[in-house]
């Protein structure tokens, strides 16, 4: 039988206060506060039995009930689409760095590209006090934001555009950077090329199918709809979308990507195929350099910088009208969107 006399005897959920730290130390609950908060007034003597006492109890001095009494959390939350897209890594990271800067936590989690989950999620890191909001839309109605915004909650939405209501955004330059990629494949020679994207009702995925669909008029070339296939982006559908595309009787000579995942899919797909196919896809993919896969890339990091900049800002009592700002793209030419189309 396991001997138990001396276990500690634990109630999660049940920390122990300064209170408590005064009971075991012999002390008063101000001279507890003094020693936690570094203040001067109590003997040596005095001090090393409140620090034994804290480190016998385990106490942790309550930070939120500090910050709160300045009208602060010292917390901002981040709404991300999917914490498993290699895309929000850099970006998550670049509002920690700005948030760790400004002495503050960051707390974040999934929507999971559901609008009902991102409001849940939204509203209920509102009803944790944070000071503020970063926000990548999963729906496209916000208004259920107001209450929170006008109570003081600072809101920056990143990557997509706030929907039905005034709010700072910070977005890549989607519809250029399809426009520019897709003119790299009509540059190179190609006049059938193929647009697999994510669903349209996504603001993101919209800017690119309109900026392909920009390229393609540019150029007087015309677009097919067999060839532009919007919708999820789960490997079956994409993979199919593709392998239908290289086996019309008029089979497309080039692709373009609208997103990492799409990316990953064809050329996995492409892989396979008898000819080479041309592919420049949006977003960066691990390796890709070494995969020699053109990519039009935008900077995630920056992204998540510039907007926690402006959440920052918007703390520290900067005015003025919501504002837009778009990162520009680059295209990186690696060999994947150089291909040449077939001669015969």
């Amino acid at each position: 039988m396991a001997d138990t006399a001396h276990r500690p005897e634990h109630r999660y959920g049940n920390r122990p206060t300064m209170k408590n730290v005064a009971a075991k130390a012999g002390v008063g609950l101000k001279t507890v506060s003094r020693v936690v908060n570094g203040e001067p007034g109590v003997t040596p003597d005095t001090e090393r039995r409140v620090q034994e006492a804290i480190e016998a109890l385990g106490f942790r001095r309550n930070d939120s009930a500090r910050v709160l009494r300045k009208g602060r959390t010292a917390t901002v939350g981040l709404v991300l689409e999917d914490l498993a897209d290699p895309f929000y890594g850099p970006l998550s990271r670049a509002v920690e760095e700005v948030a760790r800067a400004h002495g503050t936590l960051l707390i974040n989690g999934s929507s999971a590209e559901d609008p009902d989950r991102e409001q849940e999620l939204a509203l209920s890191l509102c009803a944790r006090r944070v000071d503020g909001l970063i926000v990548i839309p999963a729906g496209d109605d916000h208004r259920y934001l107001e209450p929170e915004i006008r109570a003081g909650v600072a809101t920056v939405f990143v990557d997509r555009p706030a929907g039905r209501i005034e709010a700072d955004e910070v977005l890549s330059d989607s519809f250029g950077g399809a426009r520019d990629g897709t003119a790299h494949l009509i540059a190179h020679g190609h006049r059938r090329i193929g647009f697999v994207g994510d669903r349209p009702r996504i603001h993101t995925a919209a800017e690119r199918l309109r900026g392909y669909r920009a390229a393609m008029e540019d150029a007087g070339l015309p677009v097919r709809e067999e060839w532009v296939s919007p919708g999820p982006t789960d490997p079956e559908r994409v993979g199919a979308a593709v392998r239908g595309m290289l086996a019309a009787p008029e089979p497309v000579t080039a692709l373009f990507a609208g997103n990492n995942r799409v990316t990953v899919t064809a050329v996995r797909v492409l892989a396979a195929h008898a000819r080479p196919v041309a592919l420049v896809g949006f977003d960066d993919i691990e390796l890709a350099d070494l995969l020699g896969i053109t990519v039009v890339a935008q900077d995630a990091a920056a992204l998540g910088r510039t907007a926690a900049e402006r959440l920052f800002r918007r703390l520290d009592g900067a005015d003025g009208a919501p504002e837009r700002v778009v990162l520009g793209t680059t295209l990186l030419a690696r060999g994947s969107g150089e291909v040449p189309p077939p001669t015969d």
